[in-house]
């Protein structure tokens, strides 16, 4: 097995495959592609994240770059570094992960996402350094900026030109992860009531039964506090999901629509468009198209959703999983200023988040099942399995005419083939999910 870049960057499993000086190679490397003065690093909680950081920080030093560290912060608090100080980043996370996991995101300097050409350079020289081995110097030349939080922390706060959240009691489930630097502070400051819990990082429970992926506890808080309402962070701190005052889920998709609307009524929405990704529910396109706002579609990935905003001077966009960007105001993903403008609505329009999700969209029943594979599907293996199924998909997507959508796509981070399929029932959406992962399933053997 090697390294590969996905759609959110290099990871792998610790125990097995990550290692520092793997690591120090891909410092090295993204130091000699991007720029490696003044090179940010940060990192979130997770154990081998100190050692894997001082690895990056090698690897710029070999490169003859110097580079200054960030600590513990969420992987935004990086990007907007990045940006102010124009100078290249990197995130020691695998975001939601399991914690024996790792990785490195990085970003180009000015806080954006890699292009094409810098990623696969950056990959070309990773794979020289790696076959040709090393000393990890650990750290060398990096400077402690812990500031970094502060600066972020003060940038979602303005984002709110003074306004406050006063009289909102929200529940916030950290997920023992990044998000604990800054969360509190920052809810606590802008005037809401705020309880959080998985606040108590050790290294080894970043995303353990909690966080976005495991919204089950968040939601049974929520509910005996009787909150208004419940974020869930993942372990990095770049995307969140909702829960209502009855513990019901608002994700990523409706959180968009929400801001959408109001940014529309407001006149804020640039071009009267917003870019979501091929897994957005048709509900949201429905909801949407009814609003008469434009919906441009990208390929699955917070990094695609980026270039489409910026191609086109674009304010709004994101993914069902709770990757939103409000790219007035930030570079990249943002949990944090997130939460903090979906909170913003609900206090502005003196209504529930409840009331906001149930009118801003309608979501069609969505099933999706994912396939376990030995290792992250290549680019030419995904060309080569979506010829296979597309004769699959159209026999599927004949019988649930007129309304239905299916997708079937390796994930870019972890070792799956995702199969997602939305129907008008569950039951609907369910046989032919099913179905067809037993199809791909065959294809794949």
């Amino acid at each position: 097995m090697s390294l590969r870049f996905g759609t959110d960057g290099v990871r792998g499993d610790t125990r097995t495959l990550l290692s520092a000086q793997a690591v120090a190679a891909l410092g090295r490397a993204g130091a000699d592609v991007l720029g490696g003065e003044g090179f940010a690093v940060g990192r979130d909680t997770r154990a081998s994240s100190p050692t894997l950081a001082a690895a990056i920080h090698g690897g710029i030093a070999v490169a003859g770059g110097h580079s200054v560290d960030l600590g513990v912060v969420p992987t935004p608090a990086v990007a907007r570094w990045s940006h102010d100080n124009g100078v290249a980043g990197a995130v020691v996370s695998a975001s939601h992960n399991p914690a024996h996991d790792n990785g490195v995101k990085f970003f180009a300097a000015g806080g954006m996402k890699l292009s094409e050409d810098a990623q696969q350079e950056i990959q070309q020289r990773f794979d020289q350094y790696l076959t040709e081995g090393g000393t990890v110097v650990e750290g060398a030349g990096a400077d402690r900026h812990p500031e970094a939080v502060e600066r972020h922390l003060a940038a979602v706060v303005a984002s709110l030109d003074g306004r406050s959240l006063k009289g909102l009691s929200v529940v916030a489930d950290l997920a023992n992860g990044a998000a604990t630097t800054v969360v509190q502070r920052a809810l606590t400051e802008l005037g809401a009531e705020v309880v959080v819990i998985h606040n108590s990082p050790d290294g080894h429970n970043i995303n353990d039964g909690c966080g976005s992926t495991d919204l089950a506890s968040l939601q049974a808080a929520v509910v005996s506090g009787g909150a208004d309402v419940g974020l869930g962070f993942d372990g990095d701190a770049d995307r969140v999901l909702a829960v209502d005052a009855s513990g019901e889920l608002v994700d990523g998709d409706q959180i968009i629509a929400i801001c959408a609307l109001d940014r529309c009524a407001r006149r804020m929405l640039t071009d009267n468009a917003v870019v979501v990704t091929a897994m957005t529910n048709l509900g949201f396109r429905l909801a949407m198209d009814a609003a008469g706002i434009e919906v441009v579609d990208t390929r699955v990935g917070d990094r695609y959703v980026l270039e489409a905003l910026n191609a086109r001077g674009l304010s709004l966009g994101g993914e069902q999983s709770g990757h939103v960007i409000f790219r007035d105001l930030a570079t990249t993903g943002d949990g944090l200023l997130t939460a903090v403008q979906l909170l913003d609505v609900v206090v502005r329009r003196n209504e529930s988040l409840a009331d906001l999700a149930g009118r801003a969209m309608t979501r069609l029943p969505q099933v999706l099942s994912n396939i376990v594979v030995p290792k992250l599907i290549s680019e030419q293996q995904a060309q080569q399995l979506d010829r296979e199924c597309a004769p699959l998909i159209d026999a599927a997507m004949a019988r649930l005419a007129p309304k239905g959508r299916i997708l079937i796509r390796p994930s870019g981070t972890e070792p799956l083939v995702r199969v997602m399929v939305e129907a008008e029932t569950v039951t609907e959406a369910q046989m032919e999910a099913d179905a067809l992962a037993d199809a791909v399933t065959l294809l794949l053997t």
